[in-house]
């Protein structure tokens, strides 16, 4: 008779979204065969890519010697397909003599989440950072000034510019800079890989190499960078895979304006 396992995972188990697994101290965990960081107290951490159809197998061996493996298929999102119309024409179809800056940046996003520090601070849950209506979800398909675009890899709060933003997690600020189609661009390391950004701020409050804690001012929203008007654009990452912080927040909503 098989046994149940002595590790779990929680989270929404969709495409796109970060799970996090719990194991008896001292265990060592793999995705697929890919070593996994483990704090001491046994919490983990992976994501399911936004179109992940097949299974993830999660193997764990414990300290006394004895292990389990089992596999994960995470449930089918239907996205919606979202035409936005009216952004700065050059952020769409940069002109050639940005295009070097605008690969410099996202070298240096992709660098920076590369990061694999201790901690969990995101295990209890995040906080939506800001107030604001929902005007963009993650994974649809853009249409951008008639120009079919990749996914919309994030979550949008349309606000006021200069609606605080706030940190939703504890965590590290590994990357404070102003970007060409980012904007006002902040990322946060949170522990383990899992890292959250934020986009088109008017104003950043934090530096890089800066330790933030849950619900501090990390800077106010804008409308820099590619964007038809005050919004911030929040995304959430496992080192490269791109997830939904939507799906990791205690609460279904940001707050009201």
């Amino acid at each position: 008779m098989a046994t149940e396992p002595r590790f779990h995972l929680t989270g929404s188990m969709e495409q796109g979204s970060l799970v996090i697994g719990a194991a008896p101290p001292g265990s060592v965990a793999a995705l697929d065969g890919r070593p996994l960081h483990v704090t001491p107290n046994g919490r983990f951490a992976f994501g399911f890519a936004f179109d992940q159809t097949r299974a993830s197998l999660v193997t764990v061996r414990y300290p006394d010697g004895g292990g389990d493996s089992r596999s994960f298929t995470p449930v089918v999102r239907q996205y919606e397909t979202q035409a936005v119309n009216g952004l700065p024409q050059n952020t769409v179809t940069p002109p050639p003599e940005v295009r070097v800056r605008i690969e410099k940046e996202a070298e240096d996003i992709y660098l920076a989440r590369l990061t694999d520090s201790d901690g969990a601070d995101f295990a209890s849950g995040l906080d939506w950072p800001a107030p604001g209506i929902l005007s963009g979800i993650f994974g649809s398909r853009r249409i951008d000034n008639g120009v079919p675009m990749a996914p919309h890899f994030g979550v949008d709060m349309a606000a006021p510019t200069g609606t605080p933003i706030r940190a939703p997690a504890d965590g590290r600020i590994s990357l404070s800079a102003d970007h060409f189609l980012n904007g006002g661009f902040t990322l946060i390391d949170h522990g383990q890989g899992v890292s959250t950004s934020y986009l088109h701020q008017s104003m950043r409050h934090v530096a890089a190499g800066d330790l933030v804690k849950r619900g501090q001012l990390i800077g106010l929203i804008g409308q820099t960078g590619r964007a038809t008007g005050p919004h911030l654009h929040w995304a959430m990452n496992w080192f490269q895979q791109r997830l939904d912080p939507s799906r990791s927040t205690r609460k279904s909503a940001p707050e009201a304006l």
